[in-house]
Order: structure tokens, then sequence, then C-alpha cells
């Protein structure tokens, strides 16, 4: 399920309406809030997998006036980038249809890099790490904050729920994925020789009940489309019998008064050694 042209892979996850709304849920301040203690006004940032922005303009409110780029292969969620940048008053944020193992920018041109469920995603890590190394100026800064799709739970689980996340790790890896970025990041950063690695851990959660009703709206109107149960069944991550499972599961844990849920995710800071 790669692109053959450009070596990014389709994105597992798709662009439908239900899942940007997951990702419209995503700030800054909740989930690059590993980062933020280190930007200050006038660095020049890259967000490399950049969504529809909802991170870059917090960042680049972060380090104005200086000025973020952010890039992501998807038109679309670069249109709607532009678009929040415009409405929060972001004119130091500029955005970019690119591929990440080919950025358009000179070498040493950033001094932060940050990226979020990107390297998830990508078949090729050390490709993307090489690259965003390349416009990393000697000493500056890489943030990376991926899922750890095994330490992720849905509780009450009614015993089949987990198999749900499992038929997620299982369709990621068919796209050429890797499920537990989180947990496996800091043996690629060494390997794409990054230094003065530091790694963390942390989960978003979902308790509140506007809260539940909005994961409860993912996983009946993304994670069990027919289109993702039809893909999960065609790669052998699923059978129709366990979605129709999964979903009465989740039709009990939405009115269950102890419902929660948690996406865990690794949390990394990296230098490019100087020269």
């Amino acid at each position: 399920m790669t692109d053959e042209l450009s070596g990014t892979p389709d994105y597992t996850m798709g662009y439908g309406e239900e899942y940007l709304q997951a990702l419209l849920r995503v700030s800054a301040s909740a989930n690059a809030a590993y980062l933020l203690p280190h930007l200050e006004p006038g660095l020049r940032v890259l967000d490399f997998g950049c969504g529809p922005g909802t991170i870059t303009i917090g960042l680049a409110e972060a380090v104005s006036p200086g000025e973020v780029h952010g890039v992501d292969m998807e038109a679309s969620q670069i249109d709607l980038a532009r678009m929040f940048a415009e409405r929060y008053g972001r004119d130091n944020a500029a955005f970019h249809v690119g591929d990440v193992t080919d950025l358009p920018f000179e070498d040493d041109a950033f001094d932060v890099a940050h990226c979020h469920n990107v390297l998830m995603h990508v078949p090729d890590t050390q490709a993307v790490l090489r690259e965003v190394k390349r416009v990393l100026k000697p000493g500056s800064l890489i943030a990376s904050r991926e899922m750890i799709a095994e330490s992720s739970f849905t509780h009450p689980d009614f015993g089949v729920i987990r198999k749900a996340w499992d038929m997620f790790e299982d369709l990621l890896a068919a796209d050429e994925g890797h499920p537990q970025m989180g947990k496996d990041m800091k043996s690629h950063f060494i390997e794409a020789g990054f230094a003065s690695i530091r790694v963390g851990a942390s989960f978003d959660t979902y308790t509140t009940p506007e809260e539940v009703a909005f994961i409860y709206g993912i996983a009946l109107q993304w994670f069990l489309s027919p289109e993702i149960t039809e893909a999960a069944i065609k790669y052998g991550a699923a059978t129709p019998e366990l979605c129709k499972h999964i979903g009465i599961a989740y039709e009990k844990w939405k009115d269950h008064p102890g419902a929660f849920a948690a996406v865990a995710h690794g949390e990394m800071l990296a230098r490019k050694p100087p020269p």
C-alpha cells in the first residue's frame, strides 16, 4: 500500500471526516507539551507530517516572531492548515505539500524539527530521519511523539475490544507502518546518528461523557466503517464476526459508567551532533 512515486506510504488512517475530527483535537499544548519548554522566540521550526496544522500554529505562537514550516504529503491537509493559520492570525506559519523523505529546504535550515504520529506511518524510518537531519542545523533539536499501540487501551474491554487494538496494529503493519514506534524511537534515532537523546512517555486520556462519545464515534464511524473493516478482513487482521462483536462491545462501552480509554505515546528529544 505504498505510493511508488514518492516512497511515502498511503496514510493508514485515511482523510475521512471522522478521523479529521480526531486530528482537530490535537494541539501543541496537549500533544507537544514536552517540547514547548525548549522553544523560544526567533527560532525556525520544521513540523514534518503536520496534517491540518493544529500543532503547527501552537508552535508558531511559541517561537514568534520566528517562523514555522509545516510539510504534509496530502494537499487537502495543507489547505486546512493554511485556513487555521489565517483564522488564528499565525502569519509566521507557512505550509507546503511535500514528501518527508525529500524536503524542499536547504541543508542546515532549521533550529528545531517536530513530528507527531508520523514515523509510525512511514515504512523507511531511516530515510525520514536522514532527510530531517540534513535540514537541521548542527546542535539543533528534533522532537517526536509516537504511539505505542500495545500499551493503549479501552476499558472495560468486554473480552473483545483489545482485539480492536490488535486489528489496528495488524492493519498498520500491513501498510508498512510501525504500531509500536513510540517505544522503538530511541534505537532508530541512535542509528540515524542523533545524540543527547531523552525519552519519556505519556497518555492521551478519554473519560468524560464528551470524550467517551468522541471515542465511540471514532470507533463506529471510522474504525468499524465498511472501508476499514473490509481492508482489515482483506489483510487477515479481522473477520466479519469479530467486527460485529467489537461493534456490540463498543455499544456497551459508551454507556458504561466506568468507560475509559487511553492512547499511549513515547516522547523523544534529541540533537543533531556538531560537525
